[in-house]
């Protein structure tokens, strides 16, 4: 059963904001409370919230399950790549390779009191887009499984 016009039209306008702030503590998990999960989690209520307002039937063909699926294996091949470049180049699972190459994410921390930098973290922020990825495509699909189990109770009954 579809819900209204009006919630229709709050859960579309309420998504990206959704979209934008589970990014956002993703990006900056390394700073402030937050990371991976917790930017996955939110990103997944957003898409909750959408698919909550508009029929199962009428999303099915926008979030998919294999889509969903593809994107929680992406996010963890992300994570063990990561790790496996590490381990790879001799180091320790977690071991910072980037630290001060002056790449993305691997600039120095500067001298003295610092509210802190994006770029600096090396590779936590690259391990907290892995989580992310992988939170928010298996909460969804987790959803997804719920409300198509469902409309398979209701059509049985």
């Amino acid at each position: 059963m579809r819900m209204s016009k009006l919630v229709r039209t709050g859960a579309d306008l309420l998504y990206p904001f959704a979209l934008i702030f589970g990014l956002y503590i993703i990006l900056h998990g390394h700073l402030t409370p937050g990371g991976g999960f917790q930017g996955g989690a939110v990103v997944a209520t957003g898409a909750a919230i959408v698919i909550v307002a508009w029929a199962y039937e009428d999303v099915a063909g926008m979030i998919r399950k294999v889509t969903m699926k593809a994107q929680e294996s992406a996010g963890l091949l992300l994570f063990i790549g990561a790790a496996a470049l590490a381990l790879g180049l001799g180091y320790a699972f977690f071991y910072n390779v980037l630290a001060n190459s002056g790449s993305l994410f691997g600039l120095s921390v500067p001298f003295g009191p610092n509210p802190g930098e994006l770029n600096t973290a090396g590779v936590i922020p690259i391990m907290n887009i892995a989580v992310g990825i992988e939170v928010w495509g298996g909460l969804t699909v987790i959803l997804l499984y719920l409300l198509s189990g469902l409309n398979k109770k209701e059509e049985g009954s």
